[in-house]
């Protein structure tokens, strides 16, 4: 019977209807008003999701053919995320579920990207590695059951998502950055400029992201902005060719501590192309399966929260009234 989950873990409003690993609808609305601030704001996103939850559910239900009454539980992302929008995404489903008793499952956010893996049509069974890279965090997970996974390494400081969002709003091309730099840097030549790959000597699989940000700052200081304009695609070109040489190096090293017989990519940054072609080569020169999710859940989406919520525990009512969302930290 009808799961219905809804994600507002930053800034967009998303809702999806599951049955079992069918996805019967997944609704995404973009709030498209943080350009003007070149970021996510997070006051902002609390008060849009406040408009937009409400219509994105009953648009949801209406595309899944379902109504409010046949849905048996919900679930709902409980963090990491901004404790704003998680509170009002939180507050959401509790209003829906309390009324008919219904158990409310508390999803971390992190564990929706892997379980995304889960979903039909292509599902993939664990034990695999997920490379998870995002706008918020970056981790290399061993996932050896679908409940949860391990952190086998992660970001020191900034994710690979808001490094390129960094980079892009460096070079004009406003937030988000992805594709634009994605699109720009195609045009480029990624040898043009040498950025640093961080932590290339470090044996450890952790991933560090600032250190680039801070050479694309010198970089387009010292050419000024008339050097930054002519030279935009390849700076583009090198930056991105950074990150990517970066998230694939620690995968490979991962790779070579131990066998896993499949690698799995989460997160907004996976929908990056040279990431997917680079990972692709890789899984192929090992004889590794690769799996890649399709890009609409790639991003955040409230499909693979309803997915993760397969394998959490519910809470029944009354229980979760006093349940509350977690900007950091949360279990696996």
């Amino acid at each position: 019977m009808p799961l219905l989950a809804i994600e507002t873990s930053c800034d967009d409003t998303c809702a999806a209807v599951l049955d079992g690993p069918s996805v019967l609808s997944s609704v995404v609305s973009s709030q498209g008003i943080h350009d003007s601030f070149g970021g996510v704001v997070p006051e902002v996103a609390a008060r849009q999701h406040l408009g937009l939850v409400g219509p994105v559910v009953e648009d949801a239900l209406a595309r899944a053919g379902a109504e409010l009454d046949q849905v048996e539980k919900v679930a709902v992302t409980a963090g990491p995320g901004l404790i704003g929008a998680l509170l009002v995404g939180l507050s959401a489903a509790k209003a829906i579920a309390a009324p008919g008793r219904l158990p409310l499952v508390p999803t971390d956010h992190m564990h929706g990207h892997v379980a995304a893996n889960f979903l039909e049509p292509d599902p993939i069974d664990p034990p695999f590695l997920c490379l998870l890279a995002s706008g918020g965090h970056t981790l290399l997970a061993g996932v050896r059951e679908r409940s949860g996974f391990e952190v086998l390494g992660q970001t020191v400081d900034d994710a690979a998502g808001e490094a390129i969002d960094k980079g892009a709003r460096l070079l004009g091309l406003g937030y988000p950055g992805g594709p634009a730099l994605e699109a720009l840097a195609a045009r480029g030549e990624p040898g043009a400029f040498e950025f640093p790959v961080a932590m290339s000597r470090d044996p450890g699989l952790d991933f560090s992201f600032s250190g680039l940000k801070t050479s694309l700052v010198y970089r387009c200081r010292d050419l000024g902005r008339d050097g930054v304009e002519a030279a935009r695609a390849d700076l583009a070109a090198g930056y991105q060719a950074a990150i990517v040489g970066q998230l694939v190096a620690k995968l490979s090293r991962a790779l070579d501590r131990e066998r896993w017989p499949a690698v799995a990519l989460g997160g907004g940054v996976a929908a990056n192309g040279p990431l997917r072609q680079a990972v692709a080569a890789l899984c192929d020169d090992r004889g590794i399966r690769l799996k890649l999710v399709g890009l609409e859940l790639c991003t955040d989406n409230a499909a693979m929260i309803g997915s993760a919520a397969r394998y959490t525990a519910a809470l029944e009512y009354p229980d979760y009234l006093g349940f509350n969302a977690f900007a950091t930290g949360g279990s696996r």
